[in-house]
């Protein structure tokens, strides 16, 4: 059945349900294997909520990301139209991508706690807001955008968790990024400690091959110390699986992941779900995933998606918004969902004084399943970078305010030619699978580009001319001025450039690296991020991608 409602009535609603007198939403923490709030088991019973961004098709984006963002959580008029549809839904938890940091989200998030729905919020932005797929790095600038979504959220009761990263890893090869992912929640539990902050760590997988699937899902969720510290362990991990579809059967879609994960450690969820090749959707996965069949694992899952989302696959989406943007339209999906959710009872076992503490084992072994060693990348220490970007001799001055576009092929520029002068990359570049991280690795990617420019400037005696670069370098007149200041300022601002520690909210990042934009602006959102990264000397290609913003089978 087809249901339309108006804008009128759709704000009325989400007024009532922000004006009751409500209690505060409970804390759900991670207990042994599973999740509870104080009345018992917790289970994430969700759907995705985001509209899509534009897809751009460019040899440089080969995953298909959208190069832009619509903010869900900062349009107050498109949240009272929606809660009460989520409600009718029965829904306690949506999954929302991407948000920007400087807007408003308090109509949002106050609306949605008034209705009992939690939010776990992906702290990346597509393309260039996250740890690349093709070319990992955990930088000054990924940190500071993880750190603003943060502060940005953490007056709200009702932030379930944060995933660091969706989807980063997406094939064995690419296995040598899930240390940049583990050193991204290591530093995101400390920051979260430091907040006092109930909300949960959680990457969101790609449901491939058990072969390297596994050992990345144990590699996260592991102890590298070996004293069974949950430190660099994500709290909460996220499989985006679309393995029912139709009228499946446990035993042909679950049963093999079920197995799986039997013994894994730490809770689990279907970070999406919802075949569409045969559409209208039935939905009778969610009987399977909320039965006792299931629960011994999983902790419940988010259908995808809310909002139309195109695909390959087919189209996804269980409403229709109209073009002024006031009315819904729900489908045969919503109506199919709404039956399903509303027939689940999942089972209220183990008792929280029953599960147990969380085991963090040792992590596995490195190899061709997994290329990434336990010797994580360090905290990004933005004031050391900034000390050095303030003193070297020739900085990256940008002649355009696209500076992602060329920040990678000025590095692969000026690593070249410092090579000729007898000269590397090496203190910029990093690599998981042998655990060698340079001394500068950590910083943004501007700053390792000055860096290499400064070098390549006082190899060339200070040379005017070779502080150029086309016209995006400038000789810093305030840098000391022996020849090798670049290496002197690396060793006096970067003095400890392997330490780990809590984060810290920087308070003076320039205003072209933070993120702009509007709530519904349809245009990429200006971010300066780490999209360069040397693979070798001499190898060093751009490429445009981040992790997966969607995932869409």
């Amino acid at each position: 059945m087809r249901q339309v409602i108006s804008r009128a009535m759709a704000a009325l609603s989400a007024f009532l349900l922000f004006f009751s007198v409500v209690h505060a939403l409970p804390s759900v923490k991670r207990v042994g294997k599973y999740l509870y709030t104080d009345s018992g088991r917790f289970y994430i019973k969700g759907i995705a909520y985001q509209e899509q961004g534009q897809v751009v098709e460019d040899p440089n984006n080969p995953f298909g990301e959208p190069s832009s963002f619509f903010d869900p959580l900062a349009d107050g008029n498109a949240c009272a139209r929606d809660v009460p549809y989520l409600t009718q839904l029965g829904v306690n938890t949506i999954r929302v991508y991407s948000v920007n940091a400087s807007l408003n989200h308090d109509a949002c998030m106050n609306a949605l706690s008034a209705a009992g729905i939690y939010t776990i919020i992906d702290l990346s932005l597509p393309v260039n807001g996250s740890i690349d797929r093709l070319s990992p790095s955990w930088t000054t600038n990924l940190l500071n955008l993880y750190i603003a979504s943060i502060d940005a959220f953490s007056k709200y009761d009702n932030v379930l968790g944060y995933n660091v990263g969706n989807e980063v890893i997406i094939t064995a090869n690419g296995t040598t990024a899930a240390a940049y992912v583990k050193a991204a929640a290591r530093d995101i539990k400390t920051y979260l400690k430091s907040k006092s902050s109930t909300a949960l760590v959680a990457y969101a997988a790609i449901n491939a091959p058990a072969s390297w699937r596994l050992p990345l899902a144990n590699y996260l969720s592991c102890d590298i110390s070996g004293t069974g510290s949950g430190d660099t362990a994500i709290d909460l991990y996220g499989l985006n699986n679309y393995q029912w579809c139709g009228n499946s059967t446990f035993e042909d879609a679950y049963a093999g992941i079920n197995s799986d994960y039997a013994s894994y450690n730490i809770p689990s969820y279907f970070s999406e779900f919802g075949c569409i090749s045969s559409p209208p959707r039935v939905w009778t996965e969610v009987g399977a995933l909320f039965s006792s069949q299931m629960s011994d694992i999983w902790s419940g899952g988010i259908a995808f998606s809310y909002f139309p989302a195109s695909s390959a696959a087919g189209q996804f989406g269980m409403v229709t918004i109209s073009s002024d943007g006031r009315t819904v339209t729900t489908s045969a999906d919503f109506d199919n969902l709404v039956t399903q959710y509303g027939q689940v009872t999942p089972p209220n076992t183990p008792s929280q004084a029953a599960a147990g503490s969380t085991d963090f084992p040792v992590c596995p072994a490195q190899s061709d399943n997994l290329r990434s060693t336990t010797a994580l990348p360090p905290t990004p220490n933005y004031p050391a970078c900034q000390c050095l970007d303030n003193v070297l001799s020739c900085r990256f001055t940008p002649q355009t305010r696209n500076t992602t576009g060329i920040v990678g092929q000025l590095l692969d520029t000026a690593c070249s030619l410092l090579g000729q002068q007898g000269g590397n990359c090496a203190d910029i570049a990093s690599d998981a699978s042998t655990g060698t991280y340079g001394r500068v690795s950590a910083c943004a990617p501007e700053v390792k580009l000055s860096f290499v420019m400064s070098e390549f400037y006082e190899a060339n005696k200070r040379n005017p001319q070779s502080c150029s670069f086309a016209g995006n370098g400038t000789i810093n007149s305030n840098a000391p001025s022996t020849v090798s200041a670049a290496n002197a300022a690396a060793s006096s601002c970067l003095s400890n450039p392997a330490a780990t520690f809590t984060p810290a909210a920087p308070s003076n990042i320039p205003t072209s690296r933070a993120p702009s934009g509007t709530a519904k602006t349809g245009s990429a959102p200006k971010l300066v991020q780490d999209k360069a990264g040397l693979v070798a000397f001499g190898m060093m290609v751009f490429l445009a991608v981040g992790s997966g913003f969607w995932t869409l089978m």
